[in-house]
């Protein structure tokens, strides 16, 4: 590319960034006037209500902690969580129930609707909580730290729970089990690690909001967990709500702690507001998505191999550096192992050595291997919705696959064919006689002239087939030979 073509594109590059700076500032100029607008026109009489739906992770930790300090701009009177989620990160969890102990607004996490869940990651979220308020026929617990679970010397939370016993009796029976389990086992010591450092804190937030707190630690140690109806009775939770009107009628004039100081809740009548996600939280869900982190990974390294390939193409090399970044930062925010993401690289430099170096597939599938293993194990968490798609790993190493094969019958044809350059494509050549001799003259093979070596004398214009070279003599022989031989026979 022309330098004059080259300073243009910067040019224009530049102003194209410029002009997306200018609008996302002046969106969020935009977005902060109408929350003070709307702060000045509902002041203290706002329920902000959030919906946290699916797994806990980066981008709703994001979406709850920016949520609550627009709560707190807003002076709301309330910040309710409707909450239904399988579980989550341990960081993530942990940075919400910062937020929420933090918060200078009441916090309701309100397990719902009817069928929802607080597992794991929620049952620490509504632990946390001012209030909790679940709906009729959801559940609580199964907050076992999930990485230990199935591990050694462990039992599952089925067998755990499984045997008909009353809790107390489990919890006995189960307690003792596992301690002597623990001191049999060999290499227990981090999964002892793990339960009581979650046991620690979901005990403390239990008795910071005067909740069960030996049940919290059932929850963590057996993965025990119940239902709305049995939470309200062991003091788990503070109510019951059929629906978020019902929840702020109910804790009308509840008294809460909040940074210290108690404070009389006004719910009654107050207007509900929903708040949804922004493009950013929206974003950061995206990219957070360990598939969609993946496949960013994937589209960077071979971008950047393509503008490698065919420098000056600018546009494989500008795709493949923003996808790479976008996935080094969504990784940097997950649980990777970084075996899986060495492993993967490993397998794209192998593939990528099998085209530079064919080795008939020593390379290629071993950089397939080494592709699929890393892959599996990239995610180092089993925590749901938090692990690559098994279908993308499948689909991705056939192609690579398919492709590799590709390659390697490419190979195979190409040292089939014949030569069509250098000396060697002489060989076999055929050519006329210019001039007629019986030991040594000239012929024309290829366009050109040559001095040639004949066995058998020669004639003019007559065809001739080169059978070797020797310098810049051919030996050649009569065209006609075989057929002739072929008629005596």
């Amino acid at each position: 590319m022309h330098a004059d073509g080259m300073g243009m594109l910067i040019k224009k590059t530049g102003m194209f960034l410029i002009l997306i700076i200018l609008m996302a500032l002046w969106a969020r100029d935009a977005g902060g006037d109408s929350t003070q607008a709307t702060g000045e026109t509902t002041q203290g009489r706002q329920a902000i209500v959030l919906d946290v739906q699916g797994p806990i992770g980066p981008a709703t930790r994001d979406f709850v902690d920016r949520s609550l300090q627009t709560a707190a701009d807003r002076n709301a009177a309330l910040v309710i969580i409707r909450m239904d989620t399988p579980g989550g990160l341990a960081e993530s969890t942990r940075d919400i129930v910062k937020a929420i102990l933090n918060s200078s607004v009441p916090v309701a996490t309100y397990v719902a609707p009817a069928g929802a869940r607080a597992a794991s990651a929620g049952t620490y979220i509504l632990y946390a909580s001012h209030i909790a308020a679940m709906s009729p026929a959801t559940n609580v617990g199964a907050a076992t730290p999930i990485s230990i679970i199935g591990g050694p010397g462990s039992q599952s939370p089925d067998e755990k729970a499984g045997d008909g016993a009353s809790d107390s009796e489990q919890q006995e029976d189960t307690g003792e089990d596992q301690s002597g389990a623990a001191e049999k086992s060999p290499g227990d010591a981090m999964m002892k690690k793990a339960v009581n450092d979650a046991v620690a804190h979901i005990r403390g937030l239990a008795e910071k909001r005067g909740r069960n707190a030996d049940w919290a630690e059932l929850a963590v140690r057996e993965a025990a967990s119940i239902t709305s109806e049995e939470a309200l009775e062991l003091g788990v939770i503070d109510l019951i709500a059929e629906n978020v009107g019902d929840l702020l009628e109910k804790i009308d004039g509840m008294v809460v702690e909040v940074n210290g100081r108690d404070q009389a809740l006004e719910t009654s009548g107050t207007v509900i507001e929903r708040l949804e996600p922004d493009w950013r939280s929206e974003f950061l869900g995206v990219i957070t998505s360990p598939t969609i982190a993946y496949l960013l990974l994937l589209i960077g390294v071979y971008g950047l191999i393509l503008e490698g390939y065919n420098p000056g193409a600018i546009v494989p090399g500008v795709v493949g550096a923003i996808c790479l970044l976008m996935a080094l930062y969504a990784f940097q925010m997950l649980p990777v192992n970084y075996a899986g993401l060495g492993l993967i690289v490993l397998g794209i430099i192998l593939m990528i050595a099998e085209v530079m170096a064919p080795s008939f597939g020593a390379l290629g599938f071993g950089g397939i291997i080494a592709m699929v293993i890393g892959s599996i194990i990239l995610m180092d968490t089993d925590v749901p919705g938090f692990a690559v798609s098994r279908a993308l790993i499948g689909a991705i190493a056939t192609t690579g696959s398919l492709g590799l094969m590709a390659i390697i019958a490419f190979a195979v044809k190409a040292r089939q064919r014949p030569v069509v350059s250098g000396r060697e494509q002489l060989v076999g050549a055929a050519g006329t006689a210019l001039e007629s001799f019986e030991r040594k003259g000239e012929v024309f093979v290829h366009g050109e002239r040559w001095s040639a070596i004949s066995e058998a004398p020669l004639v003019k214009d007559q065809a001739v087939v080169v059978t070797g070279i020797d310098g810049l003599t051919l030996s050649v022989r009569r065209a006609n030979e075989d057929t002739q031989e072929q008629n005596n026979v």
